[in-house]
């Protein structure tokens, strides 16, 4: 909302202009935020990142992994109104919803790491986060106001609804990474104050600081990652490994499915508020943040390393998930799935599954970059100093 999904950030699209069509076709161009660089040694660079003296080339790998994870983000948004009654349907949105969104914030963490609060750093925090923050989190309380006829649907910027939650936690990870990198054993430092917000119900919902807290020990293990924990995940034996791993959590999740709220891989609720006791949320915090990374490792053991159709999808994924959750919503709104009952059953479910995908392809499109560029990728020199710019 995937993320997504930093991973959900684009790289800017080249101008219209020959070198830049030529740089585009060769995969390099001489761009500050190239944000899935192969590494070469050098800093990555990407919004909110230093940029390299010279030209990068982009990782497939990490293109194909946000498009990937961007397609599941949605079909598994497009499951949630229909998998009431469907064991089977809950299972596999279980399996999905407990790694999709930890895979999109560790990559977010790892191309993070040279973020240091430059001033051309923050400006483009500002602008490729706060800003689509801002208008993504108006623009979806307009749209329940007026397309669910509910007048009464707030606009609060610090009350984050439905899938703006991941840009301002996004913010609020990136703005604090120079402290994490600081620590002596930051991951730790990380799990624990998730679990002590697992177990913490009054936290409020200011930021949606539960889901900030309980998600950011992925974030900060994405900060420690290096290029060559990427190679290890790429290995033949580590893809053969995945294959019963996947039908391992498959089981479990349809076991699972009746028993287990759907909360604990949301992140944005305490023990109390799920009506656990208060020590299964440290216990959760610790279980699901190993299942998580276990399947996060599957998934991109089978993440294509070499450019695919689909590769170019991977810059534009912040378009396709802020923009998605406007057909789930506007599905539900339009009482799309009560006037087709026939969506409930399996046909529907692959049809809602085909259509979905399909949907978050066309919408990761550069068309669509394009004509989100003033909002998502805005540049607004006006509201910076010169040296913000270097």
């Amino acid at each position: 909302m995937f993320p997504a999904p930093h991973t959900y950030e684009t790289s800017p699209i080249p101008r219209s202009s020959p070198a830049a069509k030529v740089e585009s076709a060769a995969g390099t161009r001489p761009s500050a935020v190239a944000d899935t660089p192969v590494p070469t040694g050098q800093r990555p660079a990407g919004p909110a990142m230093d940029p390299p003296a010279t030209s990068t080339k982009r990782d497939a790998f990490f293109d194909n992994a946000k498009y990937l994870a961007i397609v599941l983000v949605a079909v598994a948004h497009f499951w949630e109104p229909v998998m009431d009654g469907s064991r089977t349907t809950r299972a596999l949105y279980l399996a999905v919803y407990a790694f999709h969104m930890p895979a999109f914030i560790l990559i977010s963490g790892y191309f993070s790491r040279s973020f240091a609060a430059r001033p051309h750093q923050i400006r483009r925090l500002v602008t490729g986060v706060a800003v689509p923050y801002v208008v993504f989190e108006v623009a979806y309380s307009l749209f329940k106001r007026y397309a669910d006829d509910s007048p009464d649907q707030p606009i609060s910027l610090l009350d984050p609804w439905y899938l703006t939650w991941f840009l301002a936690a996004l913010f609020i990870w990136r703005l604090t990474t120079p402290l994490w990198r600081t620590l002596r054993y930051p991951l730790t430092v990380a799990l624990a104050v998730a679990s002590l917000a697992s177990l913490t119900p009054g936290i409020g919902e200011d930021l949606n600081l539960q889901r900030v807290l309980q998600f950011a020990p992925y974030f900060v293990l994405g900060l420690l990652l290096k290029p060559e924990h990427f190679q290890l995940v790429r290995r033949r034996e580590v893809r053969m490994l995945a294959v019963p791993l996947f039908a391992g959590a498959l089981v479990f999740a349809y076991w699972a499915a009746p028993r287990m709220p759907a909360g604990w891989l949301y992140h944005s609720a305490s023990a109390q508020q799920l009506d656990a006791p208060w020590w299964a949320g440290p216990v959760m915090t610790f279980a699901l943040f190993g299942c998580s990374l276990l399947l996060t490792a599957g998934f991109l053991a089978w993440v294509p390393r070499r450019r695919t159709w689909f590769t170019a999808l991977g810059a534009g994924t912040i378009c396709g998930y802020l923009l998605h959750g406007f057909l789930v919503k506007g599905a539900v709104y339009g009482g799309l799935f009560d006037a087709y009952p026939w969506l409930s059953g399996p046909a529907g479910k692959v049809a809602l599954t085909v259509a979905a995908a399909a949907a978050v392809t066309l919408l990761c499109t550069p068309p669509v970059r394009r004509l989100l560029r003033c909002v998502t990728e805005p540049e607004m020199r006006w509201a910076f100093k010169r040296e913000a710019s270097r």
